[in-house]
């Protein structure tokens, strides 16, 4: 069965995801306590637990296209594909498109803008 590139495979329910994401997220923060950071510091640069479901998600997407780092329109699509596949996701998704947090390091579109 052929794949559209920018279609994500649909692998586990949102549940699933979610806590697989949360367990990510734990583990940072802890190793970065275990570091000697300062909460205050760093908590407000890490993702949500749905913009961890969203970046998990279009990173498989990107393996599954042959690691090929995806142009801003691929980059677009496969996102709002993954808000259409997930509708709870949707805000994560557009949080992610947007402009608004464009201070935080792990976001797509800082990094895509910096190319």
């Amino acid at each position: 069965m052929a794949t559209h590139d920018d279609q994500p495979r649909r692998r586990a329910s949102l549940e699933l995801l979610r806590a697989e994401a949360a367990d990510e997220l734990s583990v940072l923060v802890h190793e970065r306590l275990r570091d000697g950071e300062d909460p205050w510091d760093f908590m407000e640069d890490l993702p949500t637990v749905d913009e961890l479901v969203v970046l998990i998600l279009r990173a498989e997407n990107i393996a599954e296209n042959g690691g090929a780092r995806p142009n801003r329109a691929r980059h677009y699509r496969v996102l709002r594909q993954i808000a259409l596949d997930y509708p709870p996701l949707t805000r994560a998704v557009w949080r992610l498109l947007g402009n608004e947090e464009n201070h935080r390091r792990w976001d797509a579109a800082i990094r895509l803008d910096a190319q």
